[in-house]
């Protein structure tokens, strides 16, 4: 099985960066990442804000998909995630959303063994890994991994974990899909500014959605769609994820604008994902009682 290697990095999502590796449709492959702090933390010794922040954000890529075309939509299935057995978990001064309480920069390694990240001696943690990165090149700009957007990248979704699959729409030939920034446990908002973050590798499957043109991410888990909004504001980013969630209901049910809006209010939940990035990512949750099957 083909494997992309996480000494191909790029730190920008951008057409012009060439692809390292390709990959046919409907193929299983696997790709590594580093940590998000790219292996620059290994001891509590080791502070953040003495690191090369330059390197952080790195993400496995960029990956041609063989056949993918600019306006086409790509749904990527996460098959598999292995973790490596350390974790890592800062503080540093404004980092999060309480960081003015931080003082003093501070490291956490955390071990992860069988299936458990060991916070402490009296906390053990059961695993939740997921994906923080995953993206796609833009059209005719450069986006720096840690911004979300509608090309995917940094949107620290939770959801984005073993059996999930995100869609996202292409917007240059061969996608040059990317992927890093691994947590081993992540909750909502990522409030202190990380997760347990990590290395590792994950194995991935990417088809193509036929005659779907897609706005911005999707992510689908077994009982839920997610349409994934990243906003400077909150009051944006609910607005323009609600705003599509609204579209995708009134084209499911044919349905106008008004019963569709109220359809939204009455079954369909509104969450957060992460409030620590350069921009907000909400998420839209509709469940699958309600749309059986939206791509």
């Amino acid at each position: 099985m083909k494997v992309v290697k996480k000494e191909n990095v790029i730190y920008d999502f951008s057409s012009q960066n060439k692809p390292i590796a390709s990959v046919k449709l409907c193929e299983d492959f696997w790709v590594e990442t580093e940590d998000f702090y790219c292996g620059q933390i290994k001891t509590e010794k080791d502070l953040r804000p003495n690191i090369d922040i330059s390197i952080m954000f790195a993400s496995t890529g960029p990956i041609e998909i063989e056949n993918i075309m600019e306006g086409d939509t790509i749904c990527i299935t996460i098959k598999e995630i292995i973790l490596n057995s350390q974790g890592v978990m800062v503080t540093s001064p404004k980092l999060g959303v309480l960081g003015d309480m931080i003082y003093e920069p501070n490291t956490k390694i955390i071990t992860i063994k069988d299936g458990y990240a060991y916070f402490s001696k009296e906390i053990k943690l059961p695993l939740t890994p997921m994906i923080g990165v995953i993206g796609v090149a833009p059209n005719g700009r450069k986006i720096h991994c840690d911004i979300p957007g509608d090309h995917g990248a940094n949107i620290d979704t939770k959801n984005i974990k073993e059996g999930s699959k995100i869609y996202l729409p292409v917007f240059v030939n061969g996608a040059n899909l990317a992927v890093g920034d691994l947590h081993a446990c992540m909750g909502d908002g990522e409030l202190s500014g990380t997760g347990i973050e990590i290395s590792g590798k994950v194995k991935l499957n990417v088809t193509k959605i036929a005659n779907t043109k897609l706005k911005m991410p999707i992510v689908e888990t077994e009982d839920e769609y997610m349409v994934i909004a990243s906003e400077k504001t909150f009051e944006d980013a609910i607005y323009k994820g609600t705003k599509y969630a609204v579209e995708l209901l009134q084209e499911f049910f044919n349905l106008n604008f008004p019963d569709a809006y109220r359809l939204l209010s009455a079954t369909c939940d509104l969450q957060v994902s992460q409030v620590v990035n350069s921009l907000i990512t909400l998420k839209v949750v509709m469940p699958k009682i309600l749309v059986t099957k939206l791509l």
